[in-house]
């Protein structure tokens, strides 16, 4: 196989990039600041993120998939081929061969829109690949067994939840609530209770540090600055960890409920294998503490994190890809 093979795991918050051989090669924010004057690219990546919420007017800084769909296609297509160049290198003659990988949800307009960007961002030949089962592949999963095995996979913007059996899916279901909408449920908590304006950011550095789906026999604590609405000026506020819990269990419930939706259609027989193999949480999301022991706790099913939870659907494209070339070569011409 003389060709370089690439997984492309194309999240709403960052997009990983699986070179064949090699591994993840890149994880960058998908976040592209642009001047709106002249309509041309500042930065892209890590270096945009941190201008968000940071720029003059006329600079913005935006995230060009919006809920796992491109909602800003020339921006996707830009950002898409600056990643594949950076990740390869300029020197490969080759177009490569690319898997991309979407919400299971996806209608085929939006599946067609991301064929489309990633042959213009320079593939020879485009795979497009659901999310659960790229979920699967790389956390380790034999998926062409006929076992049934429930992923879970939660990223920025939408949780994916699928129940997988010889290759396919056989139940799943696509919510557009994930990760961004934890730091949502953070600020408005913030807002509501203390009157205390946070930006995306603290918000994220909350839920990372003592954010929690559960109960925790120990509180953690962490000072958050922001702006008093009240008064408009500086504030810093204690929150504890339990905050968060109470901030955060609307948006935790509604994953809840698409799971136990999901395992309620799901076949008898695989339902009992997922009994036994329990249930596996991939993708950045998946990474809040207190989300095993509440899954747990709801489905009576033990839960398990993927080992490399964010770095899982970027590895199983990439393998999909080589899993297809095997396929590939060894059908007659």
């Amino acid at each position: 196989m003389n060709y370089s093979d690439v997984g492309i795991d194309l999240g709403t918050a960052s997009i990983l990039v699986y070179i064949k051989g090699k591994g993840v090669v890149l994880k960058e924010p998908s976040v592209v600041a642009f001047d709106r004057d002249t309509n041309k690219i500042k930065a892209i990546g890590e270096d945009a993120r941190l201008m968000i919420g940071r720029t003059p007017g006329n600079i913005v800084a935006v995230r060009p998939l919006r809920q796992g769909v491109i909602s800003n296609y020339t921006v996707t297509e830009q950002m898409m081929k600056y990643f594949i160049v950076k990740a390869m290198g300029k020197k490969t003659f080759r177009k490569p061969r690319i898997a991309v990988c979407v919400p299971s949800g996806v209608t085929e307009v939006e599946k067609k829109a991301v064929e489309d960007a990633t042959y213009q961002a320079g593939a020879r030949e485009v795979a497009i690949i659901e999310e659960p089962i790229a979920a699967a592949i790389g956390a380790g999963i034999d998926i062409s067994k006929p076992q049934g095995n429930m992923i879970v996979d939660i990223g920025g913007g939408t949780t994916d939840v699928a129940v997988i059996s010889l290759g396919g899916t056989v139940e799943s279901a696509s919510i557009k609530i994930a990760g961004d909408d934890f730091d949502e449920a953070i600020v408005r908590y913030m807002r509501n209770k203390y009157n205390l304006l946070v930006g995306d950011r603290t918000a994220e550095d909350i839920k990372i540090n003592i954010g929690t789906a559960f109960k925790r026999a120990e509180v953690d604590y962490m000072d958050v600055r922001g702006r008093n609405l009240v008064t408009g000026l500086p504030e810093t506020i204690r929150v504890s960890s339990d905050e968060t819990q109470e901030a955060l269990k609307q948006t935790t419930s509604q994953i809840l409920d698409t799971i136990c939706s999901v395992l309620e259609k799901t076949p008898p027989e695989l339902a009992g294998d997922i009994v036994d193999r329990g249930i596996v949480l991939t993708g950045g999301g998946a990474m809040l503490r207190g989300l095993e022991e509440l899954i747990e706790e709801r489905t009576h099913i033990n839960t398990m994190t993927a080992d490399e939870p964010m770095t899982c659907v970027a590895i199983g494209t990439g393998r999909y890809i080589e899993f297809l070339s095997g396929y590939n070569e060894d059908a007659p011409n």
